[in-house]
């Protein structure tokens, strides 16, 4: 099986999936701890870097995301499915899984 090279900027997600990288977490506390890494939480935040062409109506026609490439997200804690690529983590996510933007 041959090796396949991803590339952030030629991935294209498809219907109404969003393909956001994942804000960093935390790595001390409030006062100053320092977290291990199985201590941190899973950041719910993070930067929309690709949109597909919207979901699919009944007539055939497509509805559009609601995000841009571009915008900062809120998305549930268990949604999407997990990419790590070029060492930055990414989630790829249903557009209902999205919870808000945040400015």
């Amino acid at each position: 099986m041959a090796a396949i090279s991803i590339n952030v900027s030629t991935l294209k997600p498809l219907g109404d999936r969003v393909f956001v990288k994942v804000s960093e977490s935390e790595e001390k506390t409030a006062g100053g701890i320092l977290l291990p890494d199985s201590a941190k939480e899973k950041p719910q935040i993070g930067e929309v870097v690709a949109v597909g062409e919207g979901k699919r109506n009944d007539d055939g026609s497509r509805s559009a995301v609601d995000v841009k490439v571009g915008d900062k997200v809120l998305y549930s804690k268990y949604a999407g499915t997990d990419i790590k690529l070029s060492g930055d983590d990414y989630v790829l996510l249903s557009e209902k899984d999205i919870l808000a933007t945040v400015a």
